[in-house]
């Protein structure tokens, strides 16, 4: 292919939480996949500085009005967003595309924010229908009594940070001493925390596309970890099985399929999404979305992608075309 003529993407990685190495790696299988298709550049964002890198070449950028300085005339028919957590998962990076009329990839910046915050999102799919687990949430400036939460939630129970990513800002704890540390931890991330008991189960993790304009349910993945949840350590570190597709009777799968894309259809996503559930037998418990999920081939939606015939190339591709159109 000619790639003077082709289009122009940015590839948007790092950010600014702690999932910025992880970030990284997903940018760069991006890259890898896209640079024989597309003029492909990688730009990485800081809070204080975003670089953009074209072959060995390192170039800043006026974060206000994003002119490259040193790079004449560039500009980017597309951005592909692969940047976990903060500011590329909760409306930030999507606010500032559109503000300068540039297509990225993923869900607009209200989608964004809302499925990033776990409370609003568990309240608006709880008000749909959606089982979801027992819950209470605070802010950081209120009072927070032990007590009544115990009696309400109960042990063992989850303790999250609303706005964080990759397990991090995530509890799970066994008696009042913990919570109360795990809370003061949790507001290390922002200040809103969720409060959720603890549902036993198996878990499933359903990626939903949209895929040459149809939603599309990939292949279901199981999780099982022998930690004591699918912590940051079982997600990256091999502390985990994840079994694709996963071995279930044809009609928990469907059920799950429904439910998933139900999901999906409910909080209006296109793009990637890979949602979390707990089955057990009072029913399936909706976790959570992600919807800029890893995307190194070791990733679970990947995986599932791979599963259902679909390779990087054409994920990623029918991504940047389903956000320029």
């Amino acid at each position: 292919m000619n790639l003077e003529k082709a289009k122009n993407i940015g590839i948007i990685m790092g950010g600014y939480s702690n999932e910025y190495d992880i970030s990284i790696k997903s940018g760069q299988v991006v890259y890898e996949t896209l640079k024989y298709t597309y003029n492909c550049f990688k730009i990485y964002i800081k809070k204080d500085e975003w670089i953009l890198k074209k072959n060995n070449n390192s170039y800043s950028i006026d974060i206000d009005n994003f002119k490259i300085n040193g790079f004449n005339n560039l500009k980017l028919d597309c951005i592909f967003n692969a940047i976990h957590g903060s500011p590329g998962e909760d409306g930030k990076m999507q606010k500032y595309f559109e503000d300068k009329n540039i297509p990225i990839t993923g869900c607009n910046s209200y989608l964004s924010e809302l499925t990033f915050d776990k409370i609003a999102c568990l309240n608006f799919l709880s008000s749909k229908g959606i089982k979801v687990a027992k819950s209470v949430s605070f802010l950081k400036s209120e009072m927070i009594d032990v007590s009544e939460i115990t009696k309400k939630i109960g042990f063992p129970c989850f303790i999250k940070a609303s706005n964080s990513g990759s397990s991090f800002g995530v509890f799970k704890v066994y008696n009042k001493e913990e919570m109360v540390k795990c809370i003061n931890s949790a507001f290390e991330f922002g200040n809103k925390v969720l409060i959720e008991s603890f549902i036993q189960g198996r878990e499933f993790s359903i990626g939903v596309i949209s895929y040459k304009g149809v939603t599309k349910t990939l292949p279901i993945t199981e999780i099982i970890t022998s930690n004591d949840f699918f912590d940051y350590e079982a997600k990256y570190e091999g502390k985990a099985e994840e079994i694709t597709p996963a071995k279930i009777s044809n009609e928990l799968k469907s059920e799950l399929e429904m439910l998933s894309k139900t999901v999906y259809n409910l909080l209006g996503l296109i793009g990637f999404s890979r949602s979390e559930f707990i089955v057990n037998s009072s029913g399936i418990y909706y976790l959570e979305t992600n919807t800029v999920p890893g995307l190194t081939a070791e990733s679970i939606l990947p995986q599932q992608a791979k599963c259902a015939n679909i390779s990087l190339k054409e994920l990623f591709t029918n991504a940047i075309n389903e956000a320029i159109i």
